[in-house]
């Protein structure tokens, strides 16, 4: 099977009318755009591509603006998405990797289009897997690289994760077509370049490339199984209230650790709206505080127990300085609908806002709950608390709802 034999398996049978295809100017992105592009003068989709320059090399802009040409001589529309957001600290891969797709994410909706796609390989693959070996990962961490999920309205997808990064220059020069090679992928302070520099030794001992992508893939169908049993157990378990969430404590302690585990994970997700769960060693802490009836707080927001029930909230100090102007979506998940002053906004309840509430109580949200519950404010003064009975005219609604959570793509 051909590499673009390949990405046509990926996408049948409805394949999308457009596609977004990110182009840095290295090998592997630069094969899959030729290789698109192949497919669209056979009748595949119309491509629209995008190179996103991170503003840390020099030669970066250069880069970019050679793709540009060679996208405007195959006639397909370009743009280069820049990115200025590095200030020096954190991880800087990690910074980087998540900027490139909220900007491609933005670039492609802003254009009509719902998919995008990546030149990540089997090397990626293998790679990856290392990498995360060597963090100690258990199942999910060491599961092969999904080939597709959705980032908001978009779905990125990595159709040729079964290729070679060989092969895919095979492709490059049967048809005279250079690349740039990216400085840091021979960068020793990177890990990645340190794991590639590794695996020939890998491959001596008979574990090459094709072996590692193969174990990731046989993790990712475990995977797969274990997300199938923690729907399930949601689906027992899970109670909604008010934005908050409450478990059956004894169910909850009857899972089995990884099923628990993944069913608390999708609980942090759908009210903070994390991109990534908690490291290992905190969430085995959580899980073992939801079994407990102990508190605790983990990624903006509080696990508190009663006899029989576990709830989850919103932590109030994760969100009490955040603002969104009235009829705006508040905290990633939260909107007030109603008459309101030019100005107003919406924030935490707070301890004021408790004041002004005195039958709060009626609502049996639990007082951290209620503190941490979307109010709208203005000029200082408490317009409407929804959530605690003082509607004043007022709707508030969930963005993010229980149909959202149910989402395969939350209990993962």
């Amino acid at each position: 099977m051909t590499a673009l034999d390949t990405i046509k398996r990926h996408f049948a049978p409805d394949p999308p009318a457009t596609l977004g295809v990110a182009v840095s100017g290295g090998g592997d992105s630069m094969a899959l755009l030729h290789l698109l592009h192949a497919w669209c003068r056979s009748g595949g989709p119309q491509l629209r591509a995008a190179t996103v320059d991170h503003g840390l090399r020099r030669d970066a802009a250069d880069e970019a603006a050679g793709v540009s040409q060679l996208c405007a001589d195959l006639g397909i529309p370009h743009e280069t998405l820049d990115w200025q957001g590095w200030d020096g600290s954190g991880n800087l891969p990690d910074h980087a990797r998540r900027a490139r797709y909220a900007l491609l994410a933005e670039w492609a909706s802003g254009h009509g289009t719902g998919d995008v796609t990546l030149g990540h390989t089997e090397d990626d693959l293998a790679e990856t897997f290392i990498m995360r070996l060597a963090r100690g990962a258990g199942v999910d961490g060491l599961s092969a690289m999904r080939d597709r999920w959705r980032h908001g309205p978009v779905t990125f997808h990595r159709p040729l994760l079964e290729v070679s990064r060989v092969a895919l220059r095979d492709v490059l020069r049967a048809q005279g077509v250079g690349w740039v090679e990216d400085p840091t992928n021979r960068d020793m302070t990177y890990e990645r370049a340190r794991v590639r520099d590794g695996l020939g030794a890998l491959a001596a001992a008979g574990l090459d490339t094709p072996m590692l992508a193969q174990t990731a893939r046989r993790l990712a169908e475990a995977r797969t199984a274990l997300d199938t049993v923690a729907r399930a157990a949601a689906d027992d378990i899970v109670r909604f209230e008010a934005g908050d969430i409450l478990l059956a404590r004894a169910r909850l302690a009857a899972l089995p650790d990884e099923v628990a585990r993944r069913v608390l994970q999708a609980c942090l997700r759908w009210i903070a709206g994390a991109d990534y769960p908690p490291r290992g060693a905190a969430m085995t802490q959580f899980l073992g505080a939801a079994r407990a009836g102990e508190a605790m707080t983990l990624q903006g927001c509080l696990l508190h127990a009663g006899a029989t029930t576990t709830r989850i909230g919103r932590e109030y100090a994760a969100v009490r300085d955040l603002r969104a102007s009235a009829g705006e979506v508040w905290d990633g998940r939260w909107r007030i609908e109603g008459p309101a002053p030019v100005g107003a906004e919406i924030a935490a309840l707070g301890p004021d806002g408790l004041k002004c509430c005195p039958d709060w109580r009626e609502s049996g949200l639990p007082h951290a709950s209620a503190l941490a519950s979307p109010a709208l404010w203005h000029a200082g003064r408490l317009v409407a608390a929804p959530l605690v009975g003082w509607n004043n005219g007022h709707a508030i609604s969930l963005v993010r709802d229980e149909r959202f959570f149910f989402d395969t793509s939350q209990l993962r």
